[in-house]
């Protein structure tokens, strides 16, 4: 990296960001605070610092319990969207503003739930990733480039909560506190490594990005689920934790408080008969109510009664090459093409120092390996990797790295 960001030596101890410069505000909860703050923000000048605040492992969803912003000229607001669950006013005056948000896809989707989204954005975290940086969460990027420690200790706490303590509001507050500055630090780095360029291009395609796809069989994310290899028992998994997803979703709970993954897993490997069965099997003891265990046991019997042609397939509905541990078996010149590959990915990568996943996603990287085109070409693979959805600069540095590896001799070659 260079001296843009390097400055700050080592033994200096980060200074600690202990209390908002303006004091901590009100949370805007009611429509009459939501439009002063709407109107301030839509007078305030620069890029707008943005973030929220989940209850991820305590509430079902991803839904935001609060929302940070900042900018020059307006101050830092603390917004309630469940006091204020439609933001689109303020959505709207910050159209045409940059955004900065540290790891922008896990906030996006929940600000847009409120009517939030940015045309133009700068993240923070995937900046670092392509500066070099070795660790990029906000806090060590703090540390690393402006020389200010964030107190990180209510990260992980329920944000449902109500009122909000405020420790943790001073916490959040402190959040956007320097976001502008460290976006001003690491695009002057980006810049300084004649990466810039890249990362605006990595920034467009975030905020033009449709939200994500609702997943297929999400039942299968199921921790352990590796352990599971009939399918009559796939089959258990699938009715209990779609039973567990309906009581969570009714009773605004995180799944796994209702019941764990390894208790949907255990039960499945077993398949009790019976109530005191069940309550044999690890996950099921003497905590869980009588009305719970019935309901179990009903996703255990839906399982049972399922025929033989309906059960779930022993592996999920892909779509693309198969995983890569099959390819030396089902096309060995396709897994020498992706060898090859994934070595000059590898070695590119280290080169420009930043993560080979964001030079070039692996998904891409093998899809493109196990249909390549025709003529193994700069030209040709460069069109291939468009069509695949990397972006001009992905394009520009791999194309032909992957090229010439697939053309030395201890790769594949051109047939």
């Amino acid at each position: 990296m260079t001296d843009a960001v390097a400055a700050i030596p080592e033994e200096t101890a980060p200074v600690p960001l202990l209390e908002p410069r303006e004091g901590l505000p009100p949370v805007v909860a009611d429509e009459t605070a939501l439009a002063e703050t709407v109107a301030a923000f839509a007078a305030g000048t620069g890029p707008v610092a943005v973030d929220a605040e989940r209850a991820s492992g305590y509430r079902y969803g991803q839904r935001a319990y609060l929302i940070q912003l900042r900018r020059a000229g307006a101050g830092t607001a603390l917004i309630d969207p469940i006091a204020c669950p439609d933001l689109s006013a303020l959505g709207a005056a910050l159209a045409d503003t940059e955004w900065v948000v540290h790891a922008a896809t896990q906030d996006l989707p929940c600000l847009a739930e409120v009517g939030m989204r940015p045309r133009t954005l700068f993240d923070t975290e995937l900046a670092g990733r392509i500066a070099g940086f070795p660790r990029v969460g906000l806090g060590p990027m703090t540390e690393n480039v402006l020389g200010l420690s964030l107190a990180k200790e209510h990260s992980a706490v329920d944000w449902s909560t109500r009122p909000l303590p405020e420790p943790w509001l001073r916490y959040a507050a402190l959040d956007v506190e320097v976001l502008v500055e460290l976006r001003d630090a690491l695009e002057r780095e980006l810049d300084a490594q004649g990466k810039l360029g890249w990362a605006l291009e990595e920034f467009a395609a975030i905020a033009a990005a449709p939200g994500p796809s609702p997943r297929v069989d999400p039942w299968r994310r199921t921790s352990q689920l590796h352990k599971v290899r009939r399918r009559r028992q796939l089959a258990a998994v699938r009715e209990i934790w779609q039973a567990r997803d309906r009581i969570a979703r009714e009773r605004d709970v995180s799944p796994g408080r209702v019941l764990t993954d390894a208790a949907i897993v255990n039960a499945a490997l077993a398949m009790p008969l019976n109530v005191p069965g069940l309550q044999a099997v690890q996950g099921f003891g003497p905590r869980v109510n009588r009305r719970q265990l019935e309901a179990w046991m009903a996703a255990l019997q839906r399982a049972r009664e399922i025929p033989e042609n309906e059960l779930p397939p022993a592996t999920a509905p892909h779509e693309g090459p198969p995983p890569p541990r099959a390819w030396a078996e089902k096309d060995p010149v396709a897994a020498a093409r992706l060898t090859a590959a994934r070595a000059a990915v590898t070695d590119l990568a280290e080169a420009h120092h930043l993560p080979a996943e964001n030079l070039i996603t692996p998904d891409l990287v093998r899809r493109l390996c196990w249909e390549p085109p025709a003529e193994h070409s700069s030209e040709t693979v460069a069109a291939a990797l468009r069509t695949l959805g990397a972006r001009q600069w992905q394009v520009d540095l791999v194309a032909p790295a992957i090229v010439a590896a697939w053309a030395a001799p201890a790769g594949e070659g051109s047939s």
